[in-house]
């Protein structure tokens, strides 16, 4: 039988341990992927902690991770264009990609350009970047407010936005203030008073936020109404009438194969990351929480 990290339950990181599991066939339409890679997101983190159980109650013995890279091992029945042996980056809408082995309806091929770790980073930013644009309809001459551009989600909407004529406004912290230069946005510094130096650089048509750390009142004040502001992850996003997207399907179909080209190309930029074998997702977990690491950490199998 091959091994996962299992989540026993709900509470610290202690709770994920490494263990035998079946190895699942795939179904209509989905792949089975031999793991080289996952990548660990702040929903996995939260799911784990269980501050999510009520929106998304998870089964037992649940196995997490949203984005994985790998071989294909298996095909399943109506898949075409696809063999076994292909190298592949997927987006794992029900979770398990911290495992040996995961079952993927959404995948794309791995361009021999792009890393295993790359192609494991990659899914769950470019489909919340790109569906979050999609969703605000931001136009070339418009300007976009960018909460988190710092962030993974963050970087890749700055760069696809700024290719697209669009001025982005990207509120970060200090040591994120040179990248977002360099990403084409103009940066300004996160925390109060942030409306105040927002609104020296003049209008905001749109605001974009991927942190989800109370910014919404400044958000829908500077964009003149909740109509155009988008936020990834902040629950109070109902009490200001602001539209909370949630990863789905039809959200962004296409960001993966869309994304992946640019990366293959060397046309976007990864938030910087480290790596740690997935045996010691516990230890990553905690690493994450404790607030002391500013990279992803991305998990692998050798």
């Amino acid at each position: 039988m091959p091994n996962a990290v299992v989540m026993t339950g709900y509470g610290p990181p202690e709770v994920l341990k490494w263990a035998q599991v079946p190895l699942t066939e795939p179904g209509q339409g989905q792949i089975r992927i031999k793991v080289k890679a996952a990548g660990i997101s702040p929903t996995d983190l939260a799911l784990r902690a269980g501050y999510l159980k009520d929106a998304i109650p998870l089964p037992p013995n649940a196995v997490l991770g949203y984005e994985a890279a790998g071989a294909v091992d298996a095909v399943g029945s109506g898949v075409t264009g696809t063999s076994i042996g292909d190298a592949v980056s997927a987006l794992l809408f029900s979770i398990g990609g911290y495992a040996e082995y995961a079952i993927a309806s959404i995948w794309t091929r791995k361009p021999d350009t792009v890393s295993w770790i790359d192609a494991a980073a990659l899914p769950t930013s470019a489909e919340a970047a790109i569906g979050v644009l999609r969703q605000l309809d931001v136009k070339s001459g418009e300007t976009l407010l960018l909460f988190g551009g710092g962030g993974s989600v963050g970087i890749i909407a700055t760069q696809l936005a700024v290719a697209q004529g669009i001025k982005v406004i990207s509120a970060v912290g200090e040591h994120d203030e040179a990248l977002a230069r360099e990403l084409g946005a103009t940066p300004v510094r996160y925390g109060a008073g942030v409306a105040d130096r927002v609104r020296a650089l003049g209008a905001v048509d749109a605001v974009f936020d991927a942190a989800g750390q109370g910014v919404l009142a400044d958000a829908t004040a500077l964009a003149g109404g909740p109509g155009r502001v988008i936020t990834l992850s902040d629950p109070a996003a109902a009490d200001f009438g602001v539209t909370l997207s949630q990863p789905t399907p039809d959200r962004a179909p296409g960001a993966l194969d869309e994304t992946i080209a640019l990366l293959a190309d060397g046309r976007l930029r990864l938030r910087a990351h480290q790596t740690t074998p997935m045996q010691q997702a516990a230890e990553a977990h905690r690493q994450l929480e404790s607030g002391n690491v500013h990279e992803r950490i991305i998990l692998t199998l050798s």
